[in-house]
């Protein structure tokens, strides 16, 4: 159901996007560094650091300090870590429920019916293209739960049918080669019950300060020669009375604005020297809004929001094959890569595909840990209750895949974790302190690997589909064969899709 090839002028304007776009990557990035903003907290930051660093050492006695420079690779070999795993690579791609990729996939836990409004309903087939957007947001979420039935899916304008749907093996054949050649996790819940900018925080911090729901009141805003509008959902968004909802552990609500002073995992990496780096669209792409460390005062405040650190995604195949991949990466996609709906699950699987088959191809991948989570269920339906932890989680569950020479074949993984399982490894591997009772509470994901034994040396690359219907820099329209006749497709798409 992935629809004809594209023709010639669609391939050929394409391959000229894609060119443009790479240069302005660079360009974007280069802007960014050269900022005055950037330039002030770097100052700042330089500062802090001498007299942070001088403490440091009187107050270790001149023992383990952060370096001043060093490469990825002496990064990595200058540290010891517990398991053979000199490289992670946490991925996350967006907005699908276990159900809808892995509904079907055999002795998982998936399910080819549904609950709507107590009725049972059978899951249809997804398309690669949706029509438009499901309703995924706090209350969205209480609405699917409702009150514990758990059939409230279809909201919105395209909840019916589109959130009762799933995915045919021969539509998802990146996924599911992964699957079955590595771990599939059918009992991992995003993290909060809620959107993406809370889960995203939880990404990279084992916790969201509370979050609950994306920000509210954020403004979109056009720059003179940019072919995308800013847009974010951190320090630096933009808007009047810019705020988020935020839970306390008694369940009160109340207002903060979307820049926190909450600690991250790659902060307590800097602080031992363990090189990490953030891969995610840059300021004038849409996608950016996904950057989590943008919205930690500790980051984009002081030195570590630096290329080093922050990096264009659309570089990170090039970086894996010229080895300057660090010790621990964190990777969100370009929103048209995303597989967020309405966008392609055709183009976001060879976007994933081809980041793992570079890493299988490089010199990174015999002491490898790939962990692929989707950020949250994006509104479609699952049948799994997700359990009650705390005051904002757990959300439904995602599909999650390990990838690793060390990873058990065909293992499907059916302990209890959210988006916090990958930092334990992390934190674990390294011998870091667990950051948050989230990470402490989680499983560190040992039990998929075996590290009793070498490498395999069985890999074999991840499919690239040839037959992706048009580009993902264009919505299909409302002749796109995958949606039956009279659907009518989210106007907004054709202005500028995932705003």
């Amino acid at each position: 159901m992935q629809g004809p090839p594209e023709s010639r002028a669609r391939h050929s304007a394409r391959i000229e996007h894609e060119r443009l776009d790479r240069e302005g990557a660079d360009r974007d990035h280069a802007d960014l560094e050269r900022s005055p903003l950037f330039s002030r907290r770097r100052f700042l930051r330089t500062s802090s650091l001498a007299l942070a660093g001088a403490t440091l050492y009187a107050c270790t006695g001149g023992g383990r300090k952060v370096p001043v420079t060093r490469t990825p690779t002496q990064a990595v070999e200058a540290t010891d870590t517990r398991w053979p795993i000199k490289r992670v690579i946490y991925l996350m791609p967006e907005n699908r429920s276990f159900d809808n990729l892995f509904g079907k996939f055999p002795g998982a836990n998936g399910a080819t019916t549904g609950l709507k409004f107590g009725e049972e309903v059978p899951l249809t087939r997804c398309p690669a293209w949706l029509p438009g957007d499901l309703p995924h947001d706090r209350a969205a979420f209480l609405n699917s739960v409702d009150r514990g039935a758990y059939d409230g899916f279809a909201t919105g304008q395209f909840g019916d049918p589109w959130a009762y749907t799933t995915y045919e093996p021969e539509d998802v054949p990146v996924y599911w080669q992964l699957a079955r050649d590595y771990v599939l996790c059918d009992r991992f819940f995003c993290s909060v019950g809620g959107p993406s900018y809370p889960n995203h925080l939880f990404f990279v911090a084992g916790q969201s300060g509370g979050v609950i729901d994306n920000p509210e009141n954020i403004e979109v805003r056009w720059a003179p020669g940019k072919r995308y509008p800013f847009k974010s959902w951190g320090c630096d968004a933009v808007g009047r009375d810019v705020f988020v909802f935020v839970k306390d552990e008694q369940g009160n609500l109340t207002k903060h604005d979307t820049c926190f002073d909450f600690e991250t995992v790659p902060q307590q990496l800097e602080r031992i020297g363990v090189s990490w780096a953030y891969y995610s669209a840059t300021p004038f792409q849409a996608g950016y809004f996904w950057n989590a460390l943008n919205a930690i005062s500790g980051v984009f405040h002081t030195d570590l929001w630096r290329p080093e650190h922050i990096r264009p995604v659309d570089r990170i195949v090039r970086d894996i094959r010229e080895g300057k991949l660090p010790a621990v990466t964190w990777i969100t996609p370009r929103f048209e890569l995303s597989g967020h709906p309405p966008e392609s699950t055709c183009f976001a699987q060879n976007w994933v595909g081809g980041i793992v088959n570079a890493v299988m191809e490089s010199d990174a991948w015999e002491h490898a840990a790939i962990f692929i989570s989707w950020d949250m269920w994006g509104g479609l339906y699952d049948h799994v209750a997700p359990p009650v932890v705390d005051q904002v989680g757990f959300g439904f569950r995602v599909p999650t895949i390990v990838v690793s020479p060390f990873a058990k074949k065909g293992y499907i993984d059916d302990a209890e974790a959210d988006l916090c399982a990958p930092l334990k490894f992390i934190e674990d591997n390294w011998g870091l302190p667990y950051l948050t009772d989230r990470i402490a509470r989680s499983h560190n994901f040992e039990h998929v690997f075996d590290f009793d034994r070498a490498p395999r040396t069985d890999a074999r690359p991840a499919p690239e589909i040839r037959a992706c219907y048009g580009t993902p820099w264009a919505y299909p329209g409302d002749d796109y064969p995958g949606w039956p006749p009279g659907t009518d497709p989210d106007p907004s798409q054709f202005v500028h899709p995932g705003r």
